[in-house]
């Protein structure tokens, strides 16, 4: 829960960074690693081709967890989205992971990569996503502990930081919920779904002679 624990806004000491801060942090660090990944990409291709049943099968296993981070998004903003007062938030997905934004947005991540039809992708911006999101989540949670105390110590003490627990799951209260914030939630994750246009151009200019292939993956 350390993307959400205090999403609505407990007040940063003086000269300390609010949640906010470290919230647009984890909004730059996504921008980035899609961009990089992406243009990375444009000079890569699958060693599978295009037109091949592997390809097509690691392509549409893409959309689904593509659909699943969206979803897993918009699961996770409906029991943090509308905290009126900071608080330790821990039912639905907060139940089973301190960061289930982040970790569904990993899994999109993960989608994104498998639309060029390679497992290697697929992987590799999984781990690229968790990675770069480690260091946000660390300075969340400095931060969480001083607004939080003991609640959030407690917290920690019982829920992974990443890695989902299943049976920790606990449906718990969503409380209420800023419709704004869910809209917005949704619409940054609708970015995602541009992966499928883009690597569909993108297979089309190379098989074409428009773009060069500088290496291959599996």
């Amino acid at each position: 829960m350390g993307e959400g624990a205090a999403h609505s806004q407990g007040e940063a000491a003086p000269g300390r960074p609010g949640l906010s801060n470290y919230q647009r942090a984890r909004r730059r660090v996504l921008a980035v690693l899609i961009v990089l990944l992406c243009s990375l990409l444009l000079v890569g291709q699958s060693t599978y081709p295009p037109e091949s049943v592997v390809h097509e099968t690691i392509e549409m296993f893409g959309v689904l967890l593509i659909f699943l981070g969206i979803v897993g998004r918009l699961w996770a903003t409906l029991y943090i989205g509308g905290r009126k007062s900071a608080e330790v938030v821990t039912g639905g997905p907060y139940s089973i992971t301190r960061n289930p934004l982040y970790v569904f947005s990993t899994l999109a991540a993960a989608g994104v990569g498998a639309q060029m039809g390679s497992l290697t992708a697929m992987f590799g911006f999984a781990f690229l996503c968790a990675f770069a999101f480690r260091f946000v989540i660390l300075r969340e949670e400095r931060f969480l502990k001083d607004v939080l105390g003991a609640p959030y110590e407690a917290y920690l003490s019982r829920v992974p930081r990443f890695i989902p627990d299943l049976s920790l799951y606990d449906e718990g209260d969503t409380g209420s919920f800023r419709p704004r914030l869910l809209k917005t939630t949704l619409l940054d994750g609708l970015v995602f779904l541009l992966a499928m246009p883009v690597f569909e151009s993108i297979d089309s200019a190379q098989m074409a002679g428009m773009l060069p292939v500088l290496f291959t993956v599996p």
